[in-house]
């Protein structure tokens, strides 16, 4: 998926710095952090790990191969839980697959629902549902096979943002918001899932506030909260500060970041694509719903260590296991 990155305005350097954070400018002229571990207080994780995720699979080869010092660092990712993207065709069986394992383990499963149609301003992750009445089925499938488990849902990385900067043609916004609106409120009628909308990241909408009429017309009001930095590399120090004006904004709605991959930070300077396969990252903070800060429901791993963000720098795909950058990330991981 595209997580656009673009400098911080001025009304966004002078938010933040209301709020304790950016006082040494947008985050791409922050230093690099040597890892994220420490964000997040040490102990269990309330969520899911899946057993048969790439990287697990990864790990077992490396055994076998006698890579055993590969594999060692790679459990950093193997044995941490990760969000699960079920697909565009058909979501039940990895919905099912997820939430019978999660039960097991009386552990909540974490998902993205993403298959909006006209996805990705038809970049690297383009693709979704054929049209609005084909995504509305899907995601009551998508509902229904949560039944009555607990679970995370992460709805729709890039919609509301790509709508806000201009990439997604005036002529499907309303359509978007309706859409976005009636996943809400499909998903929000099984009895133990959490919605949280995606609002991007600091390095891609510049103010906060430009955010705020979308995602009420998204139904964030009904939703659990909001989303930040899925995908991306943002600090975190950067994500909430953002996050905390725009909850303000929007009657002290809750959020979630994505840790995954901000370990070192977003990628120095102005680069092009800083967002896709970046080099020299590292693991964030590890998932947990112990946050130590009032606003933040979770740190989660929304996008899976390991995953091309696309083809650039020499990736895979969108979303294709990439074994090489995830060992990248777990090596400079702080633990």
């Amino acid at each position: 998926m595209s997580r656009r990155t673009v400098l911080a305005a001025p009304a966004l350097a002078a938010a933040l710095l209301l709020t304790g954070c950016g006082a040494d400018g947008p985050p791409e002229e922050r230093p690099a952090r040597t890892g994220g571990a420490s964000a997040a207080p040490a102990g269990g994780s309330p969520f899911w790990v899946d057993p048969e995720s790439d990287a697990a699979r990864q790990v077992r080869r490396y055994e076998a191969e006698g890579r055993a010092e590969d594999a060692r660092v790679l459990r950093r990712i193997s044995e941490r839980p990760a969000a699960q993207w079920p697909p565009g065709d058909d979501p039940v069986p990895e919905i099912a697959r997820a939430v019978r394992g999660a039960a097991a383990g009386n552990r909540t499963a974490v998902f993205v629902a993403y298959n909006i149609p006209h996805r990705d301003c038809g970049m690297y992750s383009a693709g979704g549902a054929h049209d609005g009445e084909a995504y509305r089925k899907w995601i009551d499938s998508f509902a229904a096979a949560l039944g009555d488990a607990p679970a995370i849902v992460v709805l729709e990385p890039d919609a509301v943002p790509h709508v806000v900067d201009g990439c997604t043609p005036a002529g499907y916004h309303d359509e978007r918001y309706a859409l976005l609106a009636g996943a809400v409120d499909r998903l929000k009628r099984q009895p133990r899932v959490r919605v949280y909308l995606d609002a991007g990241n600091p390095a891609w909408i510049d103010d906060p506030a430009k955010l705020v009429e979308p995602l009420r017309r998204a139904g964030v009001a009904r939703a659990d909260g909001f989303s930040l930095n899925v995908s991306n590399f943002q600090t975190d120090e950067a994500v909430r500060g953002f996050g905390g004006v725009l909850s303000g904004l929007l009657d002290g709605a809750r959020f979630t970041v994505d840790t995954s991959r901000n370990g070192a930070g977003p990628l120095p300077g102005d680069r092009a694509e800083a967002w896709c396969n970046p080099p020299g990252r590292a693991l964030g903070a590890p998932p947990t719903d112990r946050t130590g800060d009032a606003l933040v429901d979770a740190y989660l791993w929304i996008k899976r260590p390991g995953d091309s963000d696309g083809e650039c720098r020499g990736g895979p795909a969108a979303g294709t296991w990439w074994p090489e950058y995830a060992l990248g990330l777990a090596r400079r991981a702080a633990s």
